[in-house]
């Protein structure tokens, strides 16, 4: 299995083997992958990779924690503006990251009970506040919502949106479309 090109040739060895790791943990499952296709796919030995991480569970967490990790931070950038601002860019900041990284949404729902107990909860906890600051800003949109109506249409926008792995046309043929819907859905008429 060739590895994935890369737009930037000073990629570390590090971030090419995570990247390499998520499109063929999502291609055939955490299970599906071995250490030494691991490897193969990144041109080192399969024990080489061990000198980068202590073994596969890790690189597994490394994916996880460091997107859940990635997308709160983006969030909390965002929450400066009107509530209507907020969401919009919410909505596009989600659909981007889907867009760009469909492998780690196959990844982090197929394989995220692979995890360690800590590093599951870790990246939950982190999740957990993401969504808060969805709900935050849907709540300033939408005053009589509950805390759990906000949630529900949160993980409704994020169902919607990480749909983009399973597209048939192209995904970038679908954005405007997800977009256009995710708004409809969350932004008051």
């Amino acid at each position: 299995m060739a590895a994935p090109r890369s737009d930037h040739p000073a990629v570390s060895r590090r971030d090419q083997i995570l990247r390499t790791a998520a499109v063929l943990f999502a291609r055939h499952g955490y299970h599906g992958v071995s250490i030494a296709e691991l490897g193969a796919a990144v041109g080192i030995s399969g024990p080489g990779l061990y000198r980068h991480f202590p073994g596969k569970e890790a690189l597994l967490a490394e994916l996880l924690v460091d997107i859940s990790e990635r997308l709160l931070a983006g969030a909390r950038a965002l929450t400066d503006g009107t509530p209507r601002e907020v969401v919009a860019a919410l909505v596009d900041f989600q659909l981007a990251f889907a867009l760009r990284e469909p492998e780690l949404i196959v990844v982090q729902d197929r394989d995220l009970d692979n995890l360690s107990e800590d590093d599951r909860r870790r990246v939950r906890r982190v999740q957990r506040t993401y969504v808060e600051i969805w709900v935050d800003a849907l709540r300033g949109l939408h005053p009589s919502w509950g805390a759990e109506e906000a949630r529900v249409a949160a993980h409704g926008a994020f169902g919607l949106l990480n749909s983009t792995p399973h597209s048939r046309p192209a995904p970038h043929d679908v954005a405007d479309v997800l977009r256009r819907m995710a708004l409809a859905a969350l932004l008051p008429r």
